[in-house]
């Protein structure tokens, strides 16, 4: 009996498929976490969707950008996925409204007592320890998850606020909230994010770390699972688990086992070279 968590998918189901097969997964005993990203970009959106859903409660998935991407396209501007090479199927798919809507039921953060695992898809601000991350995922999820969710998607995007402050409401409150579990990479000391910055440290504004570097973060007592990041590689040490090593892009598709430490990684030819998606980052 395994958990493997995968780093992001992003469409690339023929490579999962390799990949589980290297594995030698077994649904009947084995468990899949993934960090995100399933879809966007790479050739089989759909297919992965479908697969990860099939496998009901044996596998977890956080939210990432690009699905909550293509959730929000999906109920505020669905005619315009028709002009994506990677959702277009999606679009287009008799299934379509069940797969947005377990997708939509997805958290936005996994803890593991047992296993003593957390998994997000981009980060965790350095104001946040587990439970006020823990807190802040739940009302995101109860927004996404609310009757009023449609209102919300169509007015979700935008990179203010950008630092945390406890008196954070509403719409607001839940904004930082997403773009701190989906989209950062850097902040300052204080906790401000940056989002213009993708590349691997050394290349980004002095002021700014990774934000697993941030002094005195409050969740550095914890072992945290988290993608988004290609550049990075692989980069595992002093309870981060960086595990996108970039297969969208003829990197790797990378298996992270929580047992054991075991590091399994499949060999991508690329679908996407730079620049082709327009697509939220």
């Amino acid at each position: 009996m395994a958990t493997y968590a995968i780093g992001d998918i992003q469409g690339c189901y023929d490579e999962l498929q390799a990949l589980l097969e290297k594995l030698d997964f077994n649904p009947g005993n084995d468990s899949l976490w993934f960090t995100g990203d399933l879809v966007n970009r790479g050739p089989k959106s759909l297919e992965t969707l479908r697969f990860v859903k099939g496998l009901g409660d044996k596998a977890i998935t956080v939210l990432g950008n690009h699905d909550l991407h293509l959730i929000a396209t999906w109920y505020t501007n669905r005619d315009s996925l028709n002009r994506s090479h990677s959702l277009r199927a999606i679009n287009n798919a008799s299934d379509g409204d069940e797969l947005i809507g377990w997708l939509r039921h997805q958290p936005l953060l996994h803890h593991d007592d047992t296993l003593g695992f957390t998994m997000v898809h981009a980060g965790l601000p350095p104001q946040w320890d587990l439970k006020l991350a823990q807190d802040c995922a739940t009302e995101v999820e109860a927004v996404l998850q609310g009757a009023d969710y449609t209102q919300f998607l169509a007015r979700m995007y935008g990179n203010e606020p950008n630092i945390w402050n406890d008196d954070l409401q509403g719409r607001e409150r839940i904004r930082f909230a997403i773009n701190a579990f989906t989209r950062m990479r850097y902040c300052t000391a204080e906790g401000r994010l940056e989002f213009d910055h993708k590349e691997a440290p050394g290349k980004q504004p002095t002021s700014y770390l990774p934000w697993f570097e941030i002094p005195r973060r409050k969740s550095a007592n914890m072992q945290i699972i988290f993608g988004h990041w290609s550049t990075l590689e692989l980069r595992l040490g002093n309870g981060i688990h960086a595990i996108d090593t970039g297969c969208l892009w003829g990197g790797t598709l990378t298996a992270f086992c929580l047992e054991n430490g075991e590091i399994v990684s499949l060999d991508c030819p690329g679908t996407c070279p730079p620049g082709l998606s327009v697509e939220k980052d």
